[in-house]
């Protein structure tokens, strides 16, 4: 899998932009939140992506912050009927906080609004993300939790489901290398850690 590129930004167009990576350029479809973010062409850039791969194509997905990824991935794994595209409007629409209060909070209304995603997709994905994986349990933790040790342990976590693992066994495979390790692990160390106790 490719996890992410760097190299020099040479074309940015709204949702998509090219990087050249040592003479091979890039095509990287991302959320509108992504490309506002952009440095001006020839500028040199590292951006986080996601492979995509199906029978016709590959595509890959790309993202300024971890947190984008993260949502991206939960969202295309977890969420039935939920593909990279709407995945994408996702992100355009709507910032990541923004999104997880939305569905901490129940906002069918709010979701609804962004663009390509109704009503009855709305109440999906809040059904899902609360019912079946538990993931709102987690954002509302980390919300009360915004900084210190907690918070390293809930982005280790989220990371995690989004990957595919159920909340319950990545908190328990989280919590278990936090309690053997350093006060001052990342929460990257944590999450490499844990991918190798999970069976």
């Amino acid at each position: 899998m490719i996890t992410y590129l760097n190299g020099i930004l040479t074309e940015i167009i709204p949702g998509r932009l090219t990087i050249d990576v040592n003479g091979i350029g890039y095509e990287v479809l991302v959320p509108l939140s992504t490309s506002d973010k952009m440095l001006e062409e020839g500028q040199k850039y590292q951006i986080l992506t996601h492979l995509h791969i199906r029978e016709q194509e590959q595509t890959l997905f790309g993202f300024a912050t971890n947190e984008e990824r993260d949502l991206f991935r939960l969202l295309i794994n977890r969420v039935s009927g939920i593909g990279p595209k709407l995945g994408l409007a996702i992100l355009s629409g709507m910032s990541v906080d923004d999104f997880k209060n939305a569905v901490i909070g129940g906002n069918i209304t709010g979701l609804s609004t962004i663009s390509g995603l109704g009503k009855k997709t709305a109440e999906r994905i809040i059904l899902e993300l609360k019912d079946k994986v538990g993931v709102t349990e987690t954002w509302t933790a980390a919300k009360e939790d915004s900084s210190g040790p907690k918070s390293i342990i809930h982005d280790a976590v989220l990371a995690l489901i989004s990957l595919g693992y159920k909340q319950a066994e990545a908190l328990k495979a989280v919590n278990k290398i936090k309690d053997s390790s350093p006060a001052d692990i990342s929460s990257d160390e944590l999450i490499r850690s844990a991918l190798r106790t999970i069976k």
